[in-house]
């Protein structure tokens, strides 16, 4: 039987939540609010005035505290207030609507959510459990903030549950991912440690809080003693004139975001600060790469894999994307990434497996889903170093002689088509390289005959039309035929889901009445 293993010696002792802001000079720069900025020494009064505020209101130890906001001042600092208070945060991403807001509260028990006047009044009567109180964000913070003896720090143990994030649930209905004090906390230290994160870097928050990266932002930044800037924005102009506005150094978001900004003119005054720039929530691409290589010539560019199961797994080297664009690198710190091929045993180089994840970054589990949890979160491969619970990711990669890791694709993704095995991201990289198309979604519609029809959604450069018979002959001269889209559709925009990525399942229905 495998036994489990101690942590490697070298991740440090985690911390409670809270503590982040405990240690940083009181004066610098914490939070840009946009009428106020608040300095490490104000931020750790208001966590401590909304941890006390949530305790006035007769919670237990351990209840749930949902927030549905957009990035408010509240939004940003729930995560700290739920940790000091010894309650857990339930962040809902605010593009969710009341059915998925309902869903969220049932199952997650919330004994209460703040949220604003607008998205309280969209709830319906049965939206909202009984035992769940509502908060009118604005009324709430003027009393919380009137506070007159703030909460000082906790002392929660590292594996006490903090959160529960939920995914965006494309595939059903979203699942809650429990995290403790010391998955955020050493998340927190990995991210800021890899990154280079410096007291006086400045980062822009633009995904959202509910996302574990957009989470991890605040956090790693806070734990830097670094500036961080929250925007809701519109358009791609809001974020070019949010970083020139406040002389952002840090950027981070994902490929459709990334796409639509290298299609922007970048002054220098938002370019030339710009040290990094980070990308998770899908695969960056070699023209991209190029096209960001090209506006943002001194940035170091971090392409990052990862999953809200074990936060983040991987980061490839700036010095190495312009010779590697597609690899996502290798283990963060404080992460153990395996392959592990179809029999179970370590995989060879250049051998395609499964990516597994071990280390204390590993969630605890789903949230009152013992079924699912026993799905993904398994006892680690027996040649594993650190041992215990792993993530069993259920991604396709691979990993090459000098041990960085390329994704190949989701085993629920892959297309199969005439016997033939298909990577989605081959065809749409291949459909890129043309210069034809900004965007590419590949994705295998069933056939009776075939096993996959393999479709191809693309979305022309802008302002630019698509000629797809030229697009298909190129195809046609650079893919095997077995790979070769059987069918090409155009559409002006992808749809995305409430994380900002493309929504691989709405395409699906699209191509499936269309090809009907």
């Amino acid at each position: 039987m495998h036994q489990s293993k101690k942590y490697t010696p070298t991740v440090p002792q985690a911390k409670p939540l809270d503590h982040l802001v405990l240690s940083r000079k009181t004066k610098d720069s914490a939070l840009k609010l946009r009428d106020e900025t608040l300095d490490y020494g104000a931020l750790d009064c208001r966590v401590g005035q909304l941890a006390h505020w949530l305790l006035e209101q007769g919670f237990a130890a351990g209840d749930r505290v949902a927030t549905w906001l957009p990035k408010t001042e509240t939004a940003c600092i729930m995560p700290l207030a739920t940790a000091r208070a010894g309650l857990v945060h339930v962040p809902i991403n605010p593009l969710l609507k009341h059915a998925q807001v309902a869903h969220i509260l049932a199952d997650s028990g919330a004994k209460c959510l703040i949220s604003n006047t607008s998205r309280l009044k969209s709830l319906g009567g049965g939206d909202v459990p009984d035992s769940c109180a509502l908060h009118d964000e604005k009324p709430a913070m003027e009393v919380w903030k009137a506070v007159k003896s703030p909460l000082g720090p906790s002392d929660a143990a590292p594996d006490d549950l903090v959160a529960i994030l939920y995914t965006s649930g494309s595939t059903g209905q979203p699942k809650g991912v429990m995290l403790s004090h010391a998955n955020l906390w050493l998340g927190a230290v990995s991210v800021a440690g890899y990154l280079n994160v410096t007291a006086d870097d400045r980062t822009l928050c633009v995904m959202p809080l509910s996302f574990d990266y957009g989470q991890n932002q605040l956090l790693s930044t806070w734990y830097a003693g670094g500036c961080c800037v929250p925007l809701d924005y519109l358009t791609p102009r809001d974020v070019i004139k949010a970083c020139a506005k406040h002389e952002i150094t840090t950027l981070g978001a994902i490929p459709p975001l990334w796409v639509q900004l290298v299609e922007q003119e970048w002054p220098a005054a938002a370019s030339a600060p710009l040290r990094r720039l980070t990308n998770t929530g899908g695969a960056l691409t070699e023209r991209l790469v190029r096209q960001l290589r090209a506006i943002f010539c001194d940035a170091d560019i971090y392409a990052m894999y990862g999953l809200t199961e074990a936060f983040r797994s991987t980061y490839l080297d700036p010095a190495l994307i312009d010779d590697n664009p597609l690899s996502i690198g290798k283990a963060i710190p404080f992460a153990e990434i395996m392959v592990v091929n179809d029999a179970g045993e370590k995989a060879g180089p250049e051998e395609e497996g499964e990516l597994v994840h071990a280390g204390p970054l590993v969630a605890q589990g789903y949230w009152q889903d013992s079924s699912r949890t026993a799905e993904r979160f398994r006892p680690a491969p027996g040649f594993s170093e650190f041992g215990g619970m792993a993530v069993w990711s259920g991604d396709r990669v691979r990993r090459d002689r000098d041990g960085l890791i390329y994704f190949v694709g989701r085993r629920d993704a892959m297309i199969k088509s005439s016997g033939n095995r298909i990577s989605p991201a081959e065809v749409e990289n291949t459909a890129l390289d043309t210069g034809l198309v900004a965007e590419t979604v590949a994705l295998g519609i069933a056939h009776a005959r075939l096993g996959h029809e393999i479709v191809l959604f693309v979305r022309p450069q802008m302002g630019q039309g698509l000629d797809t018979e030229q697009l298909r002959r190129i195809l046609k001269k650079e893919l095997p035929n077995f790979m070769v889209p059987h069918h090409i559709i155009a559409l002006e925009s992808f749809p995305k889901n409430p994380n900002g990525k493309l929504d691989r399942t709405v395409l699906k229905k699209i191509a499936e009445e269309q090809i009907a």
